[in-house]
């Protein structure tokens, strides 16, 4: 089934998600509904809090070398716990509650991550790249935050004044 996502500047999307314990059938059918609503939107991220559950799950599936959302490269993180952080990278986002805004933000370069998966085996992952990103990304929301909390001062004026005027901005096209 496809759900709802919800759209900054939505009160929701700022409250701090509350952890998982309960790893049974109403929780396995949410992570398949999560992961419909991602492919439809277009994502490849989306956290729990972003459809209005307050619950400490993300889930994400980059696009592969041949260009393809594999299925079973989908990554379900319930409770993530970041271990540690190194480095810094710059990278431009763009996010499913914030629709038609992209900006360049800073987060760590490598990360390794503790979460549990759909059964609440556990599990830790060490990544860079992309997936370093994504994993940050969506534990923000996790914690109450979006993206655009961490451009900065003159970036966020433009999103307010393009916001308010209803202006969309398209990516940047790469070079």
């Amino acid at each position: 089934m496809i759900l709802e996502v919800l759209s900054y500047p939505n009160k929701k999307l700022y409250e701090v998600s509350k952890e998982v314990t309960e790893f049974d059938d109403k929780l396995h059918k949410f992570l398949d509904d999560m992961y419909d609503t991602m492919i439809a939107k277009l994502g490849i991220g989306l956290a729990a809090i972003q459809v209005g559950v307050a619950k400490r799950i993300f889930i994400i599936n980059l696009v592969n070398e041949d260009g393809i959302q594999d299925k079973n490269e989908l990554i379900e993180v319930i409770n993530p716990v970041f271990e540690d952080k190194k480095g810094e990278s710059i990278f431009q986002e763009g996010c499913l509650s914030v629709p038609d805004f992209y900006e360049e933000v800073k987060r760590a370069e490598w990360i390794k991550v503790s979460y549990q998966d759909r059964f609440g085996i556990h599990h830790s992952i060490e990544a860079d790249g992309l997936l370093a990103i994504a994993f940050q990304h969506e534990n923000d929301h996790l914690d109450g935050h979006l993206f655009i909390e961490k451009i900065g001062f003159t970036k966020r004026k433009k999103f307010d004044k393009e916001f308010k005027s209803g202006k969309k901005q398209k990516p940047k096209e790469s070079s």
